[in-house]
């Protein structure tokens, strides 16, 4: 039997905390790890309290046609990466990898091209962490250094997430 690499391996879990998501369109999934430690999880969903899309049976968003990675203020939705970012303790996060994985509410199949969006990108910054590794099939990735977000400026605006 041969071990599965240790990348795979946290974007598998990411790929399992995605499934507690609670989007119509799409779920995703991250994990913070640091020093092989898994420092938080999040998935998205609504802001506790709140009623999830999953529970009133539409997506806003949807209703009103919106493509990805636009007018998010009308999402109900924390995303996958600011819930693990909330969870987490700042020094934990310090240096860290953020492991995202996007699965598509309606078909299961992976998102092409996912990418953290443009909020999103910015409390990666501010929390400190290093790296994203984004799944793109069962078995590959993209890995991102987030320095480069901070040196190309450019990069934060006109990026599609989910």
């Amino acid at each position: 039997m041969e071990r599965r690499d240790k990348v795979n391996y946290y974007l598998d879990i990411a790929q399992t905390v995605a499934e507690r998501g609670t989007c119509l369109r799409r779920n995703f999934g991250a994990i913070i790890v640091n020093n092989d430690q898994i420092i938080s999880t999040g998935y998205v969903g609504a802001p506790r309290g709140r009623k999830n899309c999953s529970d009133m049976g539409y997506c806003t968003r949807e209703k009103l046609q919106i493509p990805r990675g636009e007018r998010y203020e009308l999402c109900r939705s924390v995303h996958a990466e600011a819930n693990a970012i909330i969870a987490a303790a700042r020094d934990g996060m310090i240096g860290a990898t953020l492991y995202l994985v996007g699965v598509d509410a309606k078909t299961g199949e992976l998102v092409p091209d996912a990418n953290s969006c443009s909020m999103c990108k910015r409390m990666i910054i501010n929390a400190g962490i290093d790296t994203v590794v984004v799944r793109n099939t069962p078995s590959s990735y993209t890995v991102i250094d987030v320095a480069d977000w901070v040196c190309n400026d450019d990069s934060i605006e006109g990026t599609f997430g989910y």
